[in-house]
C-alpha cells in the first residue's frame, strides 16, 4: 500500500482510521473501540445527535481481496423535538454498519458508487451519517399517540385531555351568522306561513 500517497483525509480527524497495520493479507483483522465527538448535522432536522456529544464506535476492520471491510456499531445520544407538540425528545441510538472500502489503486465499473481507501486511511463519518439518518423516524413523536397542540390556543393536549373551547365562531363568518339568526327570529315571529297568516 502507498502509505505516503497524497490524501484529502486528515489522519487526526475523529472518524478517520489508519489501516496500515492491517496490510493487504486477506483475512487479517484488527478491532478498534473509540469515542469521538459527533460531527455537525448528524441526523435529520428535528432529531439528531448533538454536535460534539460522544459517539461510541466499536469496529472490526478486515482485509479482503478488494479492500477493507468495516463492520461495527455506534451508540450516541439523541436530542430533538416532537413534530406534533414540540416537546423535547431525548433518546439513545444504537446502529450497526458494514461497508467495503476499496483499495485506491483498484478501479471498477461503478467507481462513483463505492467508498475508497485513501492511501492507508478510511473515513467512517459518511457511513455513520448514512446509518444514523436511516435509523431515525421521519416524524419523531414524544409518544406514539401524541395528540399534538390545540389549534386554537396552542396548549399541549396531552397535558389536558378534556381541553376544549366550546363552539368557536370563525370571525370571517360572524356577519353571516348574525344575518342567519335574524332570519330565524323573523320566521318565528311570522309563523310557519310567514306574513300571509296576518290579517
Amino acid at each position: 500500500m502507498q502509505g505516503d500517497a497524497l490524501t484529502s483525509l486528515d489522519p487526526r480527524a475523529p472518524f478517520v482510521l489508519d489501516t496500515r497495520e492491517l496490510g493487504r493479507r486477506p483475512g487479517s483483522m484488527i478491532k478498534k473501540c473509540f469515542t469521538a465527538p459527533a460531527p455537525a448535522e448528524l441526523g435529520i432536522e428535528v432529531l439528531g445527535v448533538p454536535e460534539g456529544s460522544p459517539v461510541e464506535i466499536d469496529v472490526r476492520l478486515e482485509a479482503v481481496m478488494e479492500g477493507v471491510l468495516a463492520t461495527g456499531s455506534a451508540q450516541a445520544d439523541l436530542d430533538g423535538e416532537c413534530v406534533r407538540c414540540l416537546e423535547p425528545i431525548e433518546d439513545t441510538l444504537d446502529v450497526d454498519f458494514q461497508d467495503l472500502y476499496v483499495y485506491d489503486d483498484l478501479r471498477g465499473d461503478s467507481d462513483d458508487d463505492v467508498r475508497r481507501l485513501e492511501g492507508d486511511l478510511l473515513d467512517l463519518e459518511p457511513v455513520l451519517r448514512d446509518v444514523v439518518v436511516l435509523a431515525l423516524p421521519f416524524q419523531p413523536l414524544c409518544e406514539p399517540d401524541c395528540p399534538g397542540l390545540c389549534t386554537t390556543c396552542g396548549a399541549r393536549l396531552a397535558d389536558d385531555p378534556g381541553h376544549s373551547h366550546g363552539e368557536q365562531v370563525d370571525l370571517r363568518w360572524a356577519g353571516l351568522q348574525s344575518l342567519a339568526l335574524e332570519a330565524d327570529t323573523d320566521d318565528v315571529h311570522d309563523g310557519p306561513h310567514g306574513s300571509a297568516e296576518k290579517e
